[in-house]
């Protein structure tokens, strides 16, 4: 199903094309969990920019930072604004079928994980969300997802045992942390630093752009490159304002969208490309020479318990998908 497609199949459950007034000048909130020089605010911006043209300026886009992510999707559900883009972290907690995307080194580098979110897979992910009062518009990007704390070098799984973590509030993370020995702590990225500066936990796992966007190697020594889940992003809206748009506003969504993504994506390989030698400058030890093979035969007493209750056969389709496929 196409992006356009499934834009307008939410907005026919809303409210018919016919229906949808003329607007002079609408105000359109998008929020997103980071600061605005960040991959998340380059997706946002660009949306905003695509949009805002494309309308002539009919629709206009405030940006809010919120770095709660899931009232982000409640606001966005309940329709006390219209966009957010967030990690899929908390989205399992709405669309259930997104939690594939979760599992541990699932995604075997990011042109793998690229190539399914823009396939077929993605876009069968991303019309899951109708069902559950939102829209799913487009797959963005967090990036891999790396493991710091403040107590000590981790290099191998048995150095993650007794580290209090805080994950999202997600079970397929919090699995497989525990699994590895941890103490996994599910908290809101709002409440990170303040939890790390109290000692609260003793360290987190987010991506490189996140964790330069948030400077936290203020409240944390140690990063390793485990990059031991993908994290996707996505962009989501909410179906009466889609319902609200005319046909070639629903269009210019969809260019805003992917203006957005492929902005967002890049930001996310630029800071990853400067981001390591970054941290290590603001002071970080880093730890680059991780072996993936040993935390994944850690992991393996754990897979089933961390893949309870996911579709077995969209992930087979994920491990197996190849270009072209």
């Amino acid at each position: 199903m196409t992006l356009t497609r499934r834009l307008a199949l939410a907005a026919g459950l809303i409210l018919p094309l016919s229906a949808a007034p003329a607007l002079s000048q609408t105000q359109v909130t998008i929020s997103h969990p980071l600061p605005l020089n960040s991959h998340y605010g380059a997706g946002a911006t660009a949306f905003k920019e695509a949009f805002e043209r494309a309308t002539n300026n009919r629709y206009r886009v405030s940006i809010q930072r919120n770095d709660n992510e899931r009232e982000g999707i409640e606001a966005v559900q309940i329709g006390t604004q219209e966009c957010t883009i967030t990690s899929t972290g908390p989205v399992g907690n709405f669309v259930p079928e997104v939690r594939v995307l979760d599992v541990p080194f699932l995604f075997r580098d990011t042109a793998h994980a690229r190539g399914v979110l823009d396939t077929q897979i993605g876009t069968e992910l991303l019309a899951r969300f109708n069902s559950r009062g939102l829209v799913g518009v487009v797959w963005m990007e967090n990036g891999f997802r790396h493991l710091t704390n403040s107590r000590r070098e981790v290099n191998a799984p048995a150095d993650v045992r007794g580290l209090k973590v805080r994950t999202m509030e997600n079970q397929v993370h919090m699995r497989a942390f525990q699994t590895l020995g941890a103490l996994p702590t599910p908290m809101a990225f709002s409440e990170l630093v303040p939890a790390l500066q109290q000692g609260t936990v003793d360290g987190q796992e987010n991506p490189i752009p996140v964790i330069v966007a948030n400077n936290l190697n203020q409240v944390q020594r140690f990063l390793t490159l485990t990059g031991h889940v993908y994290s996707p992003a996505v962009l989501i809206c909410n179906p009466g304002f889609v319902g609200r748009l005319n046909a070639a506003d629903r269009v210019a969504l969809q260019e805003a969208a992917r203006a957005g993504a492929a902005a967002n994506r890049a930001r996310v390989t630029a800071d990853e490309q400067t981001g390591v030698d970054e941290l290590r400058r603001r002071g970080m030890t880093v730890v680059t020479s991780v072996d993936n093979a040993a935390f994944q035969q850690a992991l393996q007493p754990g897979a089933s318990q961390i893949e309870s209750g996911l579709d077995q056969a969209m992930l087979r389709r994920i491990r197996d998908w190849r270009p072209g496929s």
